[in-house]
């Protein structure tokens, strides 16, 4: 899968304004449903979330919202972001990553399954979990927020969240390695129905990621 760098990524200003989306995450759990839940599932899933939200309200990562809502005009008054503590299922039993409810305004960010964090944490190491697991709420945070203006046009909304977590990527980490191995642990690359090796182009370096994080990230 080749990804182009995106005609979006041009200069992203400082911004004077202080974020306003940072007091809007916050988290949020389904009380009656920790009962089909144990005591240490709840205990990781409370430290899942308390995790991701100091991810999520860092300055860098909150003043590219900012960038980023400003640049597709959303307003963020409209914004109402919420991280669940408890994980959510698809019918056909895929996690979900994120929802968002277009008409309040209501996002929702979900949590992997304590079984994939297991597994994952085994392969790869907790570091590299942790990694992951920000970037996924970093991910699914954008993807909502362009649903905002973007209502059911999911094609693009799929093609500018990757164009603009690319974005954030590279500034962070300043085209290193460790930015393309996060970007393709988060768009892990499918062809026709098959798995693939997924490959990251930028300024002529490529990435070829490992098999097996395929194997890991479709549990």
């Amino acid at each position: 899968m080749r990804i182009v760098v995106p005609l979006l990524d041009q200069h992203i200003p400082m911004l004077e304004k202080t974020p306003s989306l940072s007091s809007k995450i916050r988290i949020c759990c389904d009380h009656e449903k920790l009962a089909n839940f144990s005591e240490n599932q709840v205990r990781f899933y409370l430290k899942y979330s308390s995790f991701v939200l100091r991810v999520l309200r860092k300055p860098s990562f909150q003043k590219f919202l900012h960038w980023m809502l400003k640049k597709e005009t959303i307003k963020e008054q409209a914004v109402n972001a919420v991280h669940k503590v408890l994980p959510m299922r698809r019918k056909n039993g895929k996690g979900i990553a994120g929802k968002c409810d277009t008409n309040r305004g209501r996002i929702r960010i979900y949590p992997k399954t304590t079984k994939f964090c297991r597994t994952f944490s085994r392969k790869f190491g907790r570091n590299t979990l942790l990694a992951y697991a920000g970037n996924r709420a970093r991910v699914a945070l954008i993807h909502e927020l362009l649903h905002l203006k973007y209502i059911e046009d999911e094609k693009t909304v799929r093609e500018l969240s990757k164009e603009y977590f690319y974005i954030f990527t590279r500034k962070q980490y300043t085209q290193s390695a460790h930015s393309l191995v996060t970007y393709t642990m988060i768009f892990n690359a499918k062809t026709s129905g098959k798995k693939a090796h997924p490959r990251v182009f930028c300024n002529d370096t490529c990435l070829r990621a490992n098999g097996v994080f395929n194997q890991t990230l479709q549990r």
